[in-house]
């Protein structure tokens, strides 16, 4: 159960800080605070079940492209959490890509270090 909510705090945050460096980042990229919170609580969570159902895809039926599978799933997460809420907005197509790009990279950059941060900080 700790490792669940250290996983779900992990990807929240790191959603945050992903979303935040992009606004900061890209001119195309606006961010409102009143939505922000619930445009990175439905960015996660669109992502998380989008990455299963893109990489089994992608599996499926073009194994050349599973390893973009994650990047597929940010960019699809990220037009989700743009959607309903008018937290993020994002304007031209470059900012589109870029916002992806940067995203997917924070993400996964947190993903791989916070996790062995945390379980060396606890450890000690």
């Amino acid at each position: 159960m700790n490792n669940l909510m250290i996983g779900i705090g992990v990807q929240l945050g790191s959603s945050a800080v992903a979303i935040v460096l992009a606004a900061i980042l890209l001119r195309g990229f606006g961010l409102n605070f009143g939505g922000f919170l619930t445009a990175v609580v439905v960015f996660t969570i669109a992502q998380s079940l989008l990455a299963g159902l893109v990489a089994k895809l992608a599996g499926k039926y073009a194994p050349a492209l599973a390893g973009a599978a994650s990047l597929v799933s940010t960019w699809l997460a990220l037009i989700v959490a743009t959607l309903p809420f008018g937290g993020i907005r994002i304007h031209g197509f470059f900012t589109w890509i870029w916002a992806a790009l940067i995203i997917w990279g924070v993400t996964a950059l947190c993903a791989v270090l916070v996790p062995k941060f945390l379980l060396k900080q606890s450890a000690q």
